[in-house]
């Protein structure tokens, strides 16, 4: 096997989202596919693809607008549709050519928007 064929060495570990609605935030990370390590009242951990975790912080006030971060799914007209028939209002899906994904938005709960990108992982091992 070379050496471009393993997967890469390094990963993101952790991103951060603050909430001041635990609870519901929480639901919503399950709802939308995140597998739950932790739920409790202060921090919760769930666990995304490739081993990220998002760390969901209480926090008192938040500021709500975009998400420190996005997420990536393979098939991202048919998580549309998921996302709609659970009554979460996904934004229309838009082409993002420059790029080479299509994209839509989805606020959580405590207002964060989170932007949701079409796959185009290179194939190999991630």
């Amino acid at each position: 096997m070379s050496e471009n064929e393993y997967r890469p060495p390094v990963g993101v570990a952790h991103v951060v989202l603050h909430t001041d609605r635990m609870e519901d935030s929480a639901e919503f990370m399950r709802t939308i596919g995140m597998r739950s390590i932790f739920d409790g009242p202060e921090v919760s951990v769930y666990e995304m693809r490739g081993g990220t975790h998002l760390i969901l912080m209480r926090k008192e006030k938040i500021a709500a607008g975009e998400a420190p971060f996005d997420l990536m799914v393979d098939d991202l007209h048919a998580t549309h549709q998921r996302f709609t028939s659970l009554g979460l209002a996904p934004s229309p899906i838009e082409a993002r050519p420059a790029i080479d994904h299509e994209v839509f938005t989805v606020r959580e709960p405590a207002g964060h928007v989170i932007t949701f990108f079409s796959s185009h992982a290179s194939g190999k091992p991630t």
